[in-house]
């Protein structure tokens, strides 16, 4: 069952973050934390999977997918009853009743700088257990309840464009200059967090567009899968201060925004300075793969992204490793940092890209 069960990695770190919030005080940094050693250091010590097992009841993988939308609804709630003045849904007469530890008590108590490592963990963990799911479910183009999911899940960090943009834009588009998603060399992260939001947005509404016109339909209209977005987002931001007032709202909104920027720094990682002739087909090694254990196991296998693109259409469990392709420096989270310190991400990534080049360049000249 392992190689089924390893796929529920991004479940279990739902959990050390709600226990810290309902714990209060010091304990609220608990889901921020475990993120960063289970993932950083579990890419360090764990090493890679390049296994590619065959998948006789693929409904226990769709269910972990569905299941993150109850597990981002958990997070979601609990931010809100941790800066509610009421006790939301009686959780924390719950805690007490079953526990015996008063949960209202620690909340009374929490001060202003607890809440930065919860708007961090939140923040990871909004891109786990909602982006990642998301981004499988939403290439389920054919399955209108994958879709329906997906775009819940996005809804969360804001970005229901992703829907659009990813799937019938990025995908296109990569490595090229067309593609918001790709940065080319020498942008910087903060650069393309600010770019790549702008521009994939954009892109997401002329892609919209363009199909509602072609059907015939009006844009402004419940047709338009951005609006209805915008919507679904808008909806959670009601909820948000019908529980938990401006608090509850601001805290959501930080969260949301951070989930979305950390996405774009996925982008980054994943496509950082590589490069490709707008009429060359899409290769493996037109994206930067990962193979190590842990950060597979805790996005669906996003990791295996050189197959994702030269393969757009298969589910996650079909993705093969391609450990020759080229591979980042390390785990997806650890490339993250990484990339967070510009400089360092610059002295890592120019030979790798020197390589790059030496192997795969001409083959991108030919097709110019």
């Amino acid at each position: 069952m392992i190689k089924y069960l390893k796929f529920s990695l991004f479940h279990l770190l739902t959990l050390p973050f709600l226990l810290g919030i309902g714990l209060g005080g010091n304990w609220k940094a608990l889901g921020f934390i475990v993120v960063l050693l289970v993932v950083v250091f579990g890419d360090v010590l764990m090493g890679d999977d390049l296994s590619e097992p065959a998948y006789a009841h693929t409904w226990l993988l769709n269910a972990q997918l569905y299941s993150a939308l109850v597990f981002i609804a958990m997070i979601f709630v609990m931010l809100l009853w941790s800066v509610a003045e009421n006790d939301v849904f009686g959780i924390g007469q719950f805690i007490h009743h079953y526990t015996g530890y008063d949960a209202l008590a620690a909340r009374a108590g929490n001060q202003w700088w607890h809440f930065i490592p919860v708007w961090l963990g939140a923040g990871l963990l909004i891109a786990i257990v909602g982006t990642v799911p998301a981004h499988e479910l939403t290439h389920r183009t054919a399955d209108r309840f994958a879709m329906l999911i997906g775009r819940w899940l996005l809804a969360f960090s804001w970005d229901c464009a992703f829907a659009i943009e990813h799937v019938y834009g990025h995908h296109r588009y990569v490595a090229t200059l067309k593609d918001p998603a790709s940065a080319p060399r020498g942008r910087n992260v903060y650069q393309h967090i600010i770019i790549s939001t702008v521009a994939g947005n954009i892109s997401a509404w002329a892609i919209e567009r363009q199909r509602l016109t072609q059907l015939n339909l009006a844009v402004y209209s419940y047709h338009n899968r951005y609006l209805r977005g915008i919507v679904m987002s808008l909806l959670l931001s009601v909820v948000a201060l019908t529980l938990a007032g401006w608090q509850g709202l601001l805290l959501f909104s930080a969260c949301a925004l951070l989930a979305k920027a950390l996405l774009e720094v996925v982008n980054y990682i994943e496509h950082y300075g590589i490069e490709r002739q707008p009429k060359q087909p899409v290769r493996p090694y037109h994206s930067w793969n990962s193979t190590k254990r842990i950060s597979s196991w805790a996005s669906f296998n996003l990791t295996r992204h050189s197959h994702h693109h030269a393969r757009a259409q298969l589910p996650f469990y079909q993705l093969k490793a391609m450990p020759d392709e080229p591979n980042l420096p390390t785990g997806y989270l650890g490339s993250i940092l990484l990339a967070l310190i510009p400089p360092l991400w610059f002295h890592l990534m120019t030979p790798k890209l020197q390589q790059w080049d030496a192997r795969y360049g001409q083959k991108c000249e030919a097709k110019d």
